[in-house]
């Protein structure tokens, strides 16, 4: 499962949706959730991948406290 927070829309998709396999790095997954968003991959580039213990993936801005 990839849970995706953008813009302020919250979107659960599979690996397969997303054409996302095992081992891709962050950059190969951000290129395929741009390209399902419809956005520019740069747009992405302040986000945040969190690799989950169950094989999820969370694709969210980056928190900044303070």
């Amino acid at each position: 499962m990839v849970h995706i927070r953008f813009e302020g829309r919250s979107i659960d998709l599979s690996e397969n949706q997303l054409g996302i396999a095992s081992g891709m790095n962050d950059v190969a997954v951000k290129e395929r959730v741009a390209r399902h968003l419809d956005v520019r991959s740069n747009r992405l580039d302040s986000y945040v991948i969190d690799r989950r213990p169950s094989g999820d993936l969370i694709i969210r801005p980056e928190a900044v406290y303070g």
